[in-house]
């Protein structure tokens, strides 16, 4: 087991500050929840998801609760509400989503507001190597995660009633406004000269043709779970920044897989992708271009898509940065993982190069 395994995968004791009212959760779950029969026991996951996640286990089944983080939290943030919503929508197509058996909106039953989702049992990676699967399997698992990810962006949002959950349309130039002004106020992280020149550069450089569909936000291997022994999606887990969105720009965010260092996330930099029998990253893009129905992605579209991706997670990683300097930061990790900033405006830097 990698380390990276070992340090989110399964559950442990609920942590210091993380505890609720078990009974009052009990009692909330037999009104509200069909056959839910106790007593209850309450893990939590060591993933470190931003939503608390508990794995709930009765003798009958076992079920998945995400949580508002208790305390005080920002306008907008943590909304589980949004999540179930987008599940239980996306569940009713038969895309592999967990079943939601009900949502809760009362503050006063555990602290904050959750949902409980059924327990999907099945297969994580959190090493995007696919390690223990054989060799001659790996293939068919890349094609089940570009299979699904296609899926997803060819459900029309309106008619799931989803055509609110975000703004559509001109995705991009909403999405670099934002994260320049959240990189340009946090004077605390510092700046960056390639940072600035992507700021310049993108709203610039934006592909022709708009497109809206539903997009996860955060598609990697470890935000699913695999049948236990077929290379088959049985759930797409975290949905918390999936919106109303470009769906290319939600594919490159995954396929960035291929550029990104497996010490940052699950990413396949340097790894010999021949003799993992892994398709590499050029057959994986004309993959989703087949499975999703459209015309291939142009060379120079691609490189604007894998740029704004990086730009992305180094905006969040440079708020990280200033949260950690500051002492806000929720993770004793956040300092290391604001270290990994350079790489990823490196990153997005050398797509820019490439675009051009």
């Amino acid at each position: 087991m990698s380390s990276s395994e070992e340090a989110n995968s399964g559950t442990t004791a609920v942590r210091e500050g993380y505890a609720f009212n078990e009974g009052s959760l009990a009692c909330w779950m037999a009104e509200n929840i069909l056959d839910f029969s106790g007593p209850l026991k309450v893990e939590q996951f060591k993933g470190g998801q931003s939503n608390p996640t508990y794995k709930l286990i009765t003798p009958d089944r076992s079920y998945v609760l995400r949580r508002k983080p208790p305390g005080p939290v920002l306008k907008g943030a943590h909304a589980v509400e949004r999540e179930a919503r987008v599940i239980a929508a996306l569940g009713k197509t038969g895309f592999p989503v967990a079943h939601v058996y009900g949502l809760c909106t009362d503050d006063g039953i555990i602290g904050s507001w959750f949902y409980v989702m059924e327990m999907v049992e099945g297969r994580n990676f959190w090493d995007a190597t696919f390690p223990g699967v054989p060799r001659e399997d790996r293939p068919s698992y890349f094609e089940a995660m570009n299979q699904t990810i296609a899926q997803l962006h060819s459900i029309d949002p309106a008619g799931i009633g989803l055509g609110d959950y975000g703004r559509p349309g001109n995705y991009f130039d909403r999405q670099i406004a934002r994260w320049s002004k959240q990189y340009l106020e946090d004077q605390d992280a510092g700046r960056d000269p390639g940072m600035d020149r992507l700021i310049a550069w993108l709203p610039t450089a934006i592909p022709a043709g708009d497109e809206t569909a539903i997009v996860h936000g955060d598609y990697r291997c470890d935000n699913m779970i695999f049948h236990p022994s077929e290379p088959r999606v049985l759930a797409v887990l975290d949905w918390e920044l999936s919106t109303l969105g470009h769906p290319l720009a939600d594919f490159a965010n995954h396929a960035m897989m291929y550029r990104m260092p497996p010490d940052i996330v699950a990413g396949l930099a340097g790894a010999d992708l021949a003799d993992l029998n892994i398709p590499n990253e050029d057959a994986y893009r004309a993959a989703y271009a087949r499975n999703a129905g459209r015309a291939p992605i142009s060379d120079r579209d691609y490189a604007f898509f894998i740029a704004f991706g990086f730009f992305r997670m180094a905006a969040i990683f440079h708020g990280i940065k200033g949260r950690a300097i500051r002492g806000t930061a929720a993770s004793a990790h956040a300092m290391e993982r604001a270290n990994k900033l350079p790489k990823l405006i490196s990153l997005a830097v050398e797509s820019m190069e490439a675009c051009k």
